[in-house]
């Protein structure tokens, strides 16, 4: 199946928040025609209300045989959005969910054990195009099913596919929950500055672009980050000094972030569980 069938065939989106509008504008830049594309939101931004007029099925019936339905709605509002998709052919249409915490076997056990259903892990900076996404499909989807979801996620960033559905754990820990741990250094990086005495707005500028600047870096760089760290880092230097404290296995980045993606991970699969 080609992004030709899918306009052709038609696109459901289940959910137009950030994520789903970061992926729709995605779409629409490489080409997708608004007409083929069918959005269920109950609270519509203005921006996607002021699409209906140049072809955006905005809350209509849904297409019969859609080549793929998009589920992007939270977790917890599952139950009431889930029945809408009932009225599509589940035989012949790819289900792909970017839910949190929402397992394959769940989707199954409301469409269908013969729906072909693909799980997939954004993460936030998808509302710039610069997130990963994960994918994992189930028995019932094809290599091309998810080639084609991947083709779909690329809209928002890098794709993944994952050998394992149990892979999603710890994917979850470390991409999606991600954003947050970096967000959290750049503050706690700005608060040390505030210590050592720059005033807070400048302190907050210089660790918000040095996160993001060697970010950029490691992203390009043909180098790794040991060698990118190894290269900043002059002998008996100030980063050397900065390093042996975050560095220290016992109390250093090395422990505190192996227990926070570990925390998240069991955590992940206590929701799963559920």
């Amino acid at each position: 199946m080609s992004m030709q069938t899918v306009a052709d065939k038609g696109l459901v989106l289940l959910g137009c928040g950030k994520m789903g509008s970061a992926m729709l504008q995605g779409w629409l830049a490489d080409g997708l025609p608004l007409r083929s594309v069918f959005v269920l939101d109950p609270y519509p931004s203005d921006w996607l209300q002021s699409l209906v007029a140049q072809g955006l099925n905005l809350n209509t019936d849904l297409p019969e045989t859609p080549a793929v339905c998009i589920i992007a709605v939270k977790p917890q509002m599952m139950g009431d959005a889930l029945p809408a998709l009932l009225a599509v052919t589940q035989e012949k249409t790819i289900f792909l969910s970017i839910a949190a915490g929402t397992s394959i076997q769940s989707f199954e056990d409301i469409l269908g054990a013969n729906t072909r259903i693909v799980r997939a892990m954004p993460n936030t900076p998808a509302a710039i195009g610069r997130g990963i996404t994960a994918l994992f499909g189930n028995d019932t989807s094809t290599v091309a099913d998810v080639s084609l979801c991947e083709t779909l996620l690329k809209a928002v960033g890098k794709t993944v596919v994952l050998d394992t559905e149990d892979q999603m754990d710890a994917v979850t820990a470390l991409s999606g929950s991600g954003p947050a741990y970096v967000f959290h250094l750049i503050e706690t990086l700005a608060a040390a500055g505030v210590e050592q005495g720059l005033p807070p707005e400048l302190a907050m500028e210089l660790a918000t672009e040095t996160v993001s600047g060697a970010g950029e870096l490691a992203s390009q760089a043909d180098e790794g980050p040991t060698q990118l760290r190894i290269n900043v880092t002059s002998p008996n230097g100030t980063t050397q000094a900065a390093l042996e404290v975050l560095m220290n296995p016992e109390t250093g980045f090395p422990k505190v972030l192996s227990d926070g993606v570990k925390a998240a991970a069991e955590r992940s699969r206590e929701l799963g569980a559920k």
